[in-house]
């Protein structure tokens, strides 16, 4: 029997011969045979027509080995107001409200210390901006936002009257300050960075100002609560010394490179 031709197709090939564009013919009897055709370009100019790729949405670094001095410290804002607990579940005793935003209208932020994932979610342990200063409390997951992380750390030093500022354990400033007198003493312990402020009309503050979880504890009833902040000054030649109501003054050049240095939720620590 004569076998019944078959019509050629002829397929683009993905791959490319001698510099030019390869035609693949399949032929009737099922083989296939490659040649250039006719007038065939060199692969230069046969895509020179093509549009760019796309550029990928991030680029993978390379890796690094993580320093063995390397300190994270993580602080979530909160999404909405909630009650603090004594302990990771809903039924226990209230410790503190954890408003959204700070006196100053900013987002309020917690310092995370710690989660623990129950059959009835996620809870967070969190440093609370609340007298007495130090206290801690939990609140489920989902009233925080996403985690954000610092290698900072602020030491505050009330017998030298100093200010270390590290990262990742390591001094990046060191400045002097003013801090609280005898009956309005700056308080020790552990606490954080809640925001940061500018443009105020007073020069009595300086040019930036911080918001820290320390609250006084003779100043109660002073507008906000008596939080404490950490401020340039318009009297510069009262630092070092024993010269406010508890907060924490520098230089405004020694602030303006804090500012700079130090971001909202870093950690802070005064002695």
């Amino acid at each position: 029997m004569r076998r019944r031709a078959v019509p050629a197709a002829l397929i683009v090939a993905a791959g490319f011969s001698a510099g030019a564009i390869t035609v693949q013919e399949i032929r009737a009897d099922g083989a296939a045979d490659e040649r250039a055709p006719t007038g065939a370009r060199p692969l230069s100019q046969a895509v020179s027509g093509l549009p760019l790729p796309l550029r990928p949405a991030f680029t993978v670094g390379r890796p690094r080995l993580l320093d063995a001095k390397e300190a994270r410290a993580r602080f979530a804002p909160a999404l909405e107001a909630v009650e603090a607990r004594a302990r990771p579940r809903f039924d226990a005793a209230t410790v503190a409200r954890l408003t959204r935003e700070t006196e100053e209208g900013t987002t309020n932020v917690v310092l995370v210390l710690g989660e623990v994932r129950g059959p009835r979610g996620t809870w967070v342990h969190v440093r609370l901006p609340v007298l007495p200063n130090g206290r801690t409390g939990w609140v489920p997951r989902s009233a925080l936002g996403g985690y954000r992380f610092v290698h900072t750390r602020l030491l505050v030093d009330r017998a030298r009257f100093t200010v270390t500022l590290l990262r990742d354990g390591r001094p990046l400033l060191r400045a002097r300050v003013g801090v609280g007198r005898p009956a309005w003493p700056t308080p020790a312990g552990n606490f954080y960075i809640r925001d940061k402020v500018s443009g105020f009309d007073d020069p009595f503050y300086g040019p930036v100002a911080f918001g820290t979880s320390a609250r006084s504890a003779v100043l109660t009833d002073w507008p906000g609560g008596g939080f404490v902040g950490i401020h340039g000054t318009n009297e510069p030649q009262l630092i070092p010394g024993r010269i406010s109501h508890g907060c924490i003054r520098l230089r405004n050049d020694d602030i303006l490179r804090l500012a700079r240095l130090m971001p909202v939720g870093t950690p802070v620590t005064i002695r």
